[in-house]
């Protein structure tokens, strides 16, 4: 039983196990999406999170703790220059899981691991309207009312104003 085990070891020892999620972020922060399987997906999601979330703030110390984590200088380089300045709106969140089916040979599951704002498919989609609850709907029905009443109230007084001004 693995109760209270955190980590996914990813059959691995530890030191080839960092040197897998470093060579995998280096990777996706380079091509900006990568196709992995799910479990090692879920491993480097929370690995590159918080280095995104570090990047935000661009100074010597930040830079040299991301890059302990990459050991890539273009990686690093380009988290910093590109990634960084695109999410900085955003609270976190920065990475999207998508399944894309099973591998051929052990039916594994595949996913497609990439930066939310990146995906240009995504951006260029328009946005649909939420969908919402019946409680939501009771309150937007209510809303219109109060507003159409100063609407019609508002024609009547300009014309109060104007017959004085015209005598």
């Amino acid at each position: 039983m693995r109760h209270n085990k955190a980590v996914n070891h990813l059959g691995r020892k530890s030191g080839h196990r960092k040197a897998l999620l470093a060579n995998m972020a280096s990777s996706l922060i380079i091509k900006k999406r990568i196709n992995t399987t799910e479990a090692k997906a879920k491993a480097l999601k929370p690995y590159v999170e918080p280095l995104v979330t570090k990047a935000k703030d661009d100074s010597t110390h930040s830079r040299r703790v991301v890059f302990s984590y990459l050991k890539d200088k273009e990686a690093t380089a380009e988290l910093f220059r590109t990634i960084a300045p695109k999410v900085a709106d955003r609270p976190g969140g920065y990475l999207r899981i998508l399944h894309t089916g099973f591998r051929q040979g052990d039916g594994g599951e595949m996913v497609l691991l990439e930066f939310v704002d990146f995906n240009e498919a995504a951006l260029a989609a328009p946005k649909a309207e939420k969908k919402t609850t019946r409680r939501s709907r009771a309150k937007k029905a209510e809303a219109p009312k109060a507003e159409e009443a100063p609407a019609a109230e508002a024609p009547e007084a300009p014309a109060a104003e104007e017959a004085p001004a015209a005598e």
